[in-house]
């Protein structure tokens, strides 16, 4: 990747600029797109662009940013460009603060679990249609707070296959949890066909950043592959992040339902997503009661 090309096309002469996400990881498949920061002080969305076969998302970053969600996405970062060394300061403290940074994440992410367990049961008692998707948020959650625990971002290409590979231990054999709540075992070739489309349709709805490409990408590669579940699990976790952006309003919009019940794989009996719910509750509160000892 020419990334001196990339910052003088873009202007971007005067801003610290850095490459996080899959690209710095060994991880990293030849379907990952490049997670580029221009730390320009803006808080407009992410874009999404092609430049020379590759996609980059552009983020836009604050050299003083103090949330942990956005910090520890410059863990592991790699200098593009920093004249200033303001760039090369911010990733110094991120590392010195690196643990309680993922700790605090974790926390974060295990009390939105919880909220999205409230959200589903109430919801199953008001016989509200969207119960299903706060329910597969709140199993996402979980898989994040339990990832950050582990010092290991949020990747969700990859996160499937992270939590294979974790190390056994009380925390991490809350896993078991989510891949029993998410749905994983309902993949197929077909269903995941007509999930990517409602995905795509929801990404365009609520991200209107070309995201779609990247999603259609990435569903291609994980079939050619046989990555069933993977695919399964990255379709999901996309839905729940455009949720997630959306859940202030979605009420207002109940049409929604029509998009997500595909997109999501919505299971539509009650009983069994008041089960789910309050499994995936149980276990982000067992969770950070444990690490709320140490």
């Amino acid at each position: 990747m020419n990334f001196e090309e990339l910052i003088t096309q873009n202007n971007w002469g005067k801003y610290p600029v850095g490459l996080s996400g899959c690209r710095t990881s060994d991880s990293s498949l030849d379907v990952c797109d490049y997670d580029v920061t221009v730390f320009d002080d803006k808080s407009q969305n992410e874009e999404i662009i092609e430049y020379k076969n590759n996609f980059v998302k552009i983020h836009h970053g604050k050299i003083s940013e103090s949330q942990s969600k956005n910090l520890i996405q410059y863990d592991n970062m790699k200098i593009i460009q920093d004249e200033s060394w303001d760039l090369r300061m911010l990733l110094s403290k991120v590392k010195e603060k690196r643990s309680i940074l993922y700790k605090d994440y974790a926390k974060n992410s295990l009390l939105e679990s919880i909220f999205c367990c409230e959200k589903a049961k109430q919801a199953i008692n008001d016989s509200n249609v969207f119960a299903p998707c706060w329910q597969k948020c709140a199993a996402f959650f979980l898989a994040e707070g339990i990832l950050s625990l582990n010092q290991i971002k949020s990747s969700p290409t990859h996160m499937l296959d992270l939590m294979r590979k974790l190390e056994k231990n009380p925390i991490n054999e809350k896993i078991s949890i989510v891949n029993e709540t998410v749905g994983i075992e309902r993949a197929t070739p077909s269903l995941l066909e007509r999930m990517l489309k409602s995905t795509i349709g929801f990404s365009e709805m609520v991200e209107k950043n070309n995201r779609h490409l990247i999603i259609q990408k990435k569903h291609d590669y994980f079939l050619s592959n046989s990555m069933l579940s993977d695919c399964y699990f990255y379709l999901g976790h996309v839905n729940k992040e455009n949720f997630v952006r959306f859940k202030n309003s979605v009420e207002r919009n109940p049409d929604l339902i029509h998009v997500l019940k595909v997109a999501f794989d919505i299971e539509a009996d009650s009983n069994l997503l008041c089960q789910q719910a309050e499994l995936v509750q149980q276990s982000s509160n067992e969770i950070l009661e444990s690490i709320s000892r140490h």
